[in-house]
């Protein structure tokens, strides 16, 4: 049996990982990781929170975000991407969409999950890191979802951010419920949509 190594260990690279199959039959173990999740997180009203990248090929407006850390919830993720990246602080409300891209250039060969979630924001003054962005502005929605200063994800958030603000969220949220898993003290996250009251 391998020793485990820690998250903290494996997140600052400072393991290597050797594995070999002890088990009856054909090596079941991924060759690799396959995936990396990002997350990103916007508002849930006409102003949107955005930022301009700085290390990338095209500079447009897109919704705060960043990759998930190993062991770290998607809506700790969205709400701490937020906060790192504009210095606005903000709250998990719902998942609402999923991204999914093959060889995405930068992300060494492995497919990217990239969900967006909708937050409220808890503060509203910016305080940009210059590290990761180039600029960070609350843009209309309505000018967001129809400039050509961002990218088709982008844009189309805005869309159903808007049919959302119109129609109400109850129709495209995917909201979170934490249940026990049939581990022994494990838990896990369930998104789906909201069932009726009862």
């Amino acid at each position: 049996m391998f020793p485990s190594l820690s998250a903290d260990c494996l997140r600052r690279r400072h393991a290597a990982v050797l594995s070999l199959w002890l088990g009856p039959g054909e090596d079941r173990l991924p060759a690799f990781a396959t995936h990396q999740v990002g997350v990103a997180g916007e508002r849930d009203n006409n102003q949107e929170l955005t930022r301009g990248n700085r290390n990338r090929t095209k500079n447009a407006w897109k919704f705060p975000g960043g990759l998930s850390d190993l062991g770290e919830n998607i809506d700790e993720t969205a709400v701490w991407e937020v906060f790192e990246e504009t210095g606005v602080r903000s709250q998990f409300r719902s998942l609402l969409s999923i991204r999914q891209q093959h060889k995405l250039p930068g992300a060494f060969g492995m497919s990217d999950m990239y969900l967006i979630c909708r937050l409220s924001p808890l503060s509203h003054h910016i305080n940009l890191c210059t590290q990761e962005c180039l600029r960070c502005e609350w843009l209309d929605l309505s000018e967001l979802a129809e400039t050509s200063e961002t990218t088709p994800i982008t844009s189309r958030i805005a869309t159903l951010l808007l049919y959302g603000l119109d129609n109400g969220f109850h129709d495209i949220d995917l909201t979170m419920k934490q249940l026990p898993a049939v581990y022994p003290g494990s838990f896990y996250q369930l998104y789906h949509r909201r069932l009726p009251e009862v």
